[in-house]
């Protein structure tokens, strides 16, 4: 077999066998395929695309090109759920606990933030000592016991992806949904959950910019996930607004602490529970959404959800106190008002500039090798469809450095106002399975 007539067959528009990818995906692991051969391809696709069947072959071929996980000797039905990424998503730390603690286990690998979007591991490592490092057996171990574990993603969890997404980055080759589909599925099916819940967010702080985008990936995701034998499920959520109120890595645990206690922002506390009905319907633990939602509200209202992510914690390492009083998380040493310069309603608040302006003071990456400041974020005050006034706080700022001029021109500009009422949007536009 001959790589160069891959890359014609596919260039001609017609379909790769799965024999023709397995090979591909073996020469890009033992490096006999070269980059420049593999970017050829990489266009080939994004300009003329890959059916269901071909995008389900990627993903096995991705899946299985490094460790796979077995999460057999876990008892019962293993749930997962996967966020395509945003600003302000902390949703797994506080969704996790609350289904957890409705007795579906959680066994998640979670990734670090790059960019605009933060990263779940980075959130939990503002809890002193909280390792997300853990060998197998004790994670199996620890989901057995607590019902939940997050943590990193092992190096050598499918490694073809790794170098894929490398050479995608630089070839101008990522916007495509079967190569977007494969990468997110390989990782979700090689970390061995039963069930998957896609959360696929769309608008200006997502990739994908619109509802009919977000829609045609979950579909491809959800068709990958049933042609290899998996409950997978998507819900498509607005990212056009920084989800809750919090930006940051401390200050979106305390959010979800926050929401653990029943005191958290209502499209966060929203999503999570719409997200944890899906899941328990997915895992059998519950017949009816409506027994479901009950369930969580009851978990959140008894304490035991919050009692989920103590023990989730202690269980690795993290200081508990830090989560009984949020207090003692890491602080910024300055704590700013942003005052509105202008009556009216928020017509638009730009997600995009928002994550921006929080990772320009140091709450995010904008390479991978940069270090995070757990201290630092945003808070806002107001949202979208909100009537404000003019010297109302919009917003606080947590920085250990003073504000440059540009920083604040550009915070202002994350807004846009209407002198007319604002519709809000609801928080999920669609539920596909």
């Amino acid at each position: 077999m001959r790589f160069v007539d891959i890359i014609a067959k596919k260039r001609d528009r017609l379909e790769l066998t799965k024999e023709e990818i397995q090979f591909w995906i073996n020469g890009i692991v033992d490096g006999s395929i070269p980059d420049y051969q593999s970017s050829s391809l990489l266009m080939a696709i994004v300009l003329n695309g890959m059916n269901s069947k071909e995008t389900a072959a990627l993903t096995e071929a991705m899946m299985y090109s490094g460790d796979v996980i077995d999460l057999s000797g876990i008892e019962g039905i293993k749930a997962d759920k996967h966020s395509t990424g945003g600003v302000g998503d902390k949703t797994s730390l506080a969704l996790g606990p609350m289904v957890a603690a409705c007795g579906l286990k959680v066994a998640k690998m979670s990734g670090r933030g790059l960019g605009h979007t933060g990263g779940t591991l980075d959130k939990l490592e503002s809890i002193e000592g909280f390792s997300c490092e853990i060998e197998d057996e004790d994670f199996k171990k620890q989901v057995n016991e607590c019902g939940i574990a997050i943590i990193g993603q092992t190096a050598k969890l499918v490694p073809a992806d790794k170098t894929l997404y490398a050479l995608r980055d630089v070839t101008a080759t990522v916007p495509a949904i079967p190569l977007i589909a494969s990468s997110i599925m390989s990782k979700k099916l090689a970390s061995g959950s039963d069930t998957i819940l896609l959360d696929v967010k769309f608008g200006e702080g997502a990739f994908m910019k619109t509802v009919d985008d977000a829609r045609e990936l979950a579909r491809a995701m959800i068709a990958i996930g049933k042609e290899l034998g998996r409950d997978t499920r998507a819900m498509i959520s607005d990212m056009n607004q920084p989800l809750g109120n919090a930006i940051g890595n401390a200050i979106e645990v305390k959010e979800a602490v926050d929401t653990l206690h029943g005191k958290g922002p209502e499209d966060f506390t929203e999503l999570c529970l719409q997200a944890g009905e899906i899941m328990l319907l997915q895992g059998g633990v519950y017949a009816t959404k409506e027994e479901a939602r009950k369930a969580l509200i009851q978990t959140i209202e008894d304490g035991s959800a919050f009692g989920k992510l103590k023990d989730m914690v202690a269980s690795q390492a993290g200081n508990v106190a830090m989560l009984e009083d949020t207090s003692l998380l890491p602080q910024a040493k300055y704590v700013l008002e942003m005052k509105s310069v202008q009556t009216g309603y928020i017509q638009n608040l730009n997600a995009l500039e928002m994550g921006t302006l929080a990772m320009r003071l140091g709450a995010g990456r904008a390479t991978k090798a940069d270090s995070i400041d757990h201290s630092v974020g945003i808070v806002l005050n107001a949202k979208k469809s909100d009537h404000v006034n003019m010297g109302d706080v919009l917003a606080l700022v947590y920085t250990n450095q003073e504000l440059t001029p540009e920083w604040i021109e550009d915070f202002y500009g994350a807004y846009k106002f209407s002198t007319v009422v604002v519709e809000r949007d609801p928080i999920i536009f669609d539920v596909l399975q």
